[in-house]
Formats: structure tokens, C-alpha cells, sequence
């Protein structure tokens, strides 16, 4: 199987997720978090520097809980401003008048 190229703004998804990661981890070492998560740390460090910028939806699940951190607002911290879910979801973008 063939991955295609990462776009700019998956690169910039995955600083931006990077980013929170390690602001959450605060004083936590890496390998504390990754074995509570179950991933390696090896996965959280590229991860966390944005070189694994579209890291598995389970692995994400994972960190998160660990770092008490809710799904949403992991994806409010790392979403495109412009992407066109963001339009679409409940609490996200543009609302409709009822």
C-alpha cells in the first residue's frame, strides 16, 4: 500500500497535536505516559515533535485519557480553522438559526 504524501495542513494538525500533547505532559516523563497509554515511547516522541503528524485514532484515544484530556478537546486544539467539518459539527463553525 502506497501513503500519499502528507499535506501542509496534516503537518501543521500534527504540530498543533504535538504541541498540546507535551503541554498536557507538562512535568510527566515521556515514558510514563507512553506504557500508561500503552503505546512506546518512541510513538509518543514522534508524536509529540510532529514527525507522526496522522497518528492512529486508538493511540490518540490512549494519550488523551491519560492525560485527562477530552477527545474534543484535543480536536478544538488541533483542527484547521477552515476545515470543512468544522462548518458541519455540533459546536464547531458556522450555526444554523432555528
Amino acid at each position: 500500500m502506497v501513503r500519499l504524501p502528507l499535506t501542509p495542513d496534516e503537518v501543521a494538525r500534527g504540530q498543533r497535536l504535538g504541541a498540546l500533547l507535551r503541554r498536557a505532559r507538562a512535568d510527566r516523563s515521556i515514558l510514563t505516559v507512553a506504557l500508561d497509554a500503552g503505546v512506546s515511547p518512541e510513538t509518543l516522541r514522534k508524536i509529540e515533535s510532529g514527525r507522526v503528524a496522522t497518528p492512529a485514532f486508538p493511540t490518540i484515544a490512549a494519550i488523551a485519557e491519560v492525560l485527562s484530556l477530552s477527545l474534543d478537546a484535543v480536536w478544538d486544539a488541533v483542527k484547521d480553522p477552515g476545515d470543512a467539518l468544522d462548518r458541519t459539527s455540533p459546536g464547531g463553525g458556522a450555526r444554523l438559526a432555528s
